[in-house]
């Protein structure tokens, strides 16, 4: 997803800021999936769009508030909300005033502007990667669906919380044996989201090639894993060097933020995926696979 596309976006939700909105709508509006956007422009703005919309509400109801002669009650039927109670509830989360409050002459309010994207250009930063084509692949994994909201929340560890619980129930291990021994990388497999869903699937699993034993998938598959997946595609690939998911983290920062706009590489809607190696390089965290499209 390129930065004029994001714009494009910032640009819909200002136009349509008093319309019932959200993401998916404006994902829709610069033809995105609603995956694809959320994570983008979660990366690049630092919220979500839900957020931002939020935030832009909630700063012009203040304004029109302090004003104009509007009333609380349409103020929050303006602005999108079910009820002045709940209205009033966000505003004052928001502003650390009440929309009484905002009406009165010296309350302090918030005020958040309208996002304008930019490439700032800070220091010349080296960021290796190598562009690789994969035909499709399959895989044998642990799957489990998670709601779109936790993605980029930096609070959130239901992903690494759901490899703690993989390997303290003894999970991992039946995949790995299928392996031939200095080929035992584990996958960490990000599926798309279908429009109109609210979770993606994350799946911990291996590569079903000439080095698995196949021989014991039927009785993996009966015991709650699933066969994955992928189509052919191109991909972006990165090397993710640290102690621990921060590097990843920091690494998909720079995908969309560095990688994206400087290549006019975008992100497609395909799987991504990490690979945990074996037998890594020193200090090496994962791999990052990216499927991308040349815009």
């Amino acid at each position: 997803m390129s930065i004029q596309l994001i714009q494009q976006a910032i640009c819909y939700m200002e136009e349509h800021i008093y319309e019932n909105i959200n993401y998916t709508d404006v994902a829709k509006s610069v033809h995105m999936s609603n995956y694809n956007f959320h994570r983008t422009f979660s990366f690049i703005a630092g919220m979500t769009a839900n957020e931002y919309i939020r935030n832009r509400r909630l700063t012009l109801a203040a304004q029109e508030l302090q004003t104009t002669d509007i009333s609380v009650i349409d103020a929050a039927y303006k602005y999108g909300y079910e009820s002045p109670e709940s209205f009033s509830k966000a505003f004052l989360r928001f502003h650390g005033s009440t929309p009484k409050q905002a009406k009165q002459k010296g309350t302090q309010l918030h005020l958040f502007n309208p996002l304008v994207i930019k490439i700032i250009l800070e220091g010349g930063s080296i960021m290796d990667y190598r562009l690789e084509h994969k035909e499709s692949q399959r895989f044998i994994a642990l799957v489990k669906a998670f709601p779109n909201e936790i993605i980029n929340d930096d609070n959130d560890h239901s992903i690494p919380d759901f490899w703690a619980e993989c390997y303290e129930k003894n999970l991992i291990e039946p995949l790995k044996v299928l392996r031939t021994e200095g080929k035992r990388d584990l996958y960490g497999l990000c599926s798309p989201v279908i429009d109109h869903e609210d979770c993606f699937k994350y799946g911990i699993g291996i590569l079903i090639d000439d080095d698995t034993d196949i021989t014991e998938l039927d009785k993996l598959i009966n015991n709650g894993y699933s066969v994955w997946e992928t189509e052919p595609a191109d991909y972006a690939v990165f090397k993710c060097f640290g102690p621990d998911g921060d590097c990843l983290a920091e690494t998909w920062d720079k995908f969309f933020k560095e990688f994206t706009p400087q290549t006019g590489y975008s992100q497609t809607d395909d799987t991504d995926y990490e690979i945990y190696f074996e037998n890594g390089e020193s200090n090496l965290f994962c791999e990052l696979w990216v499927p991308v499209k040349k815009e």
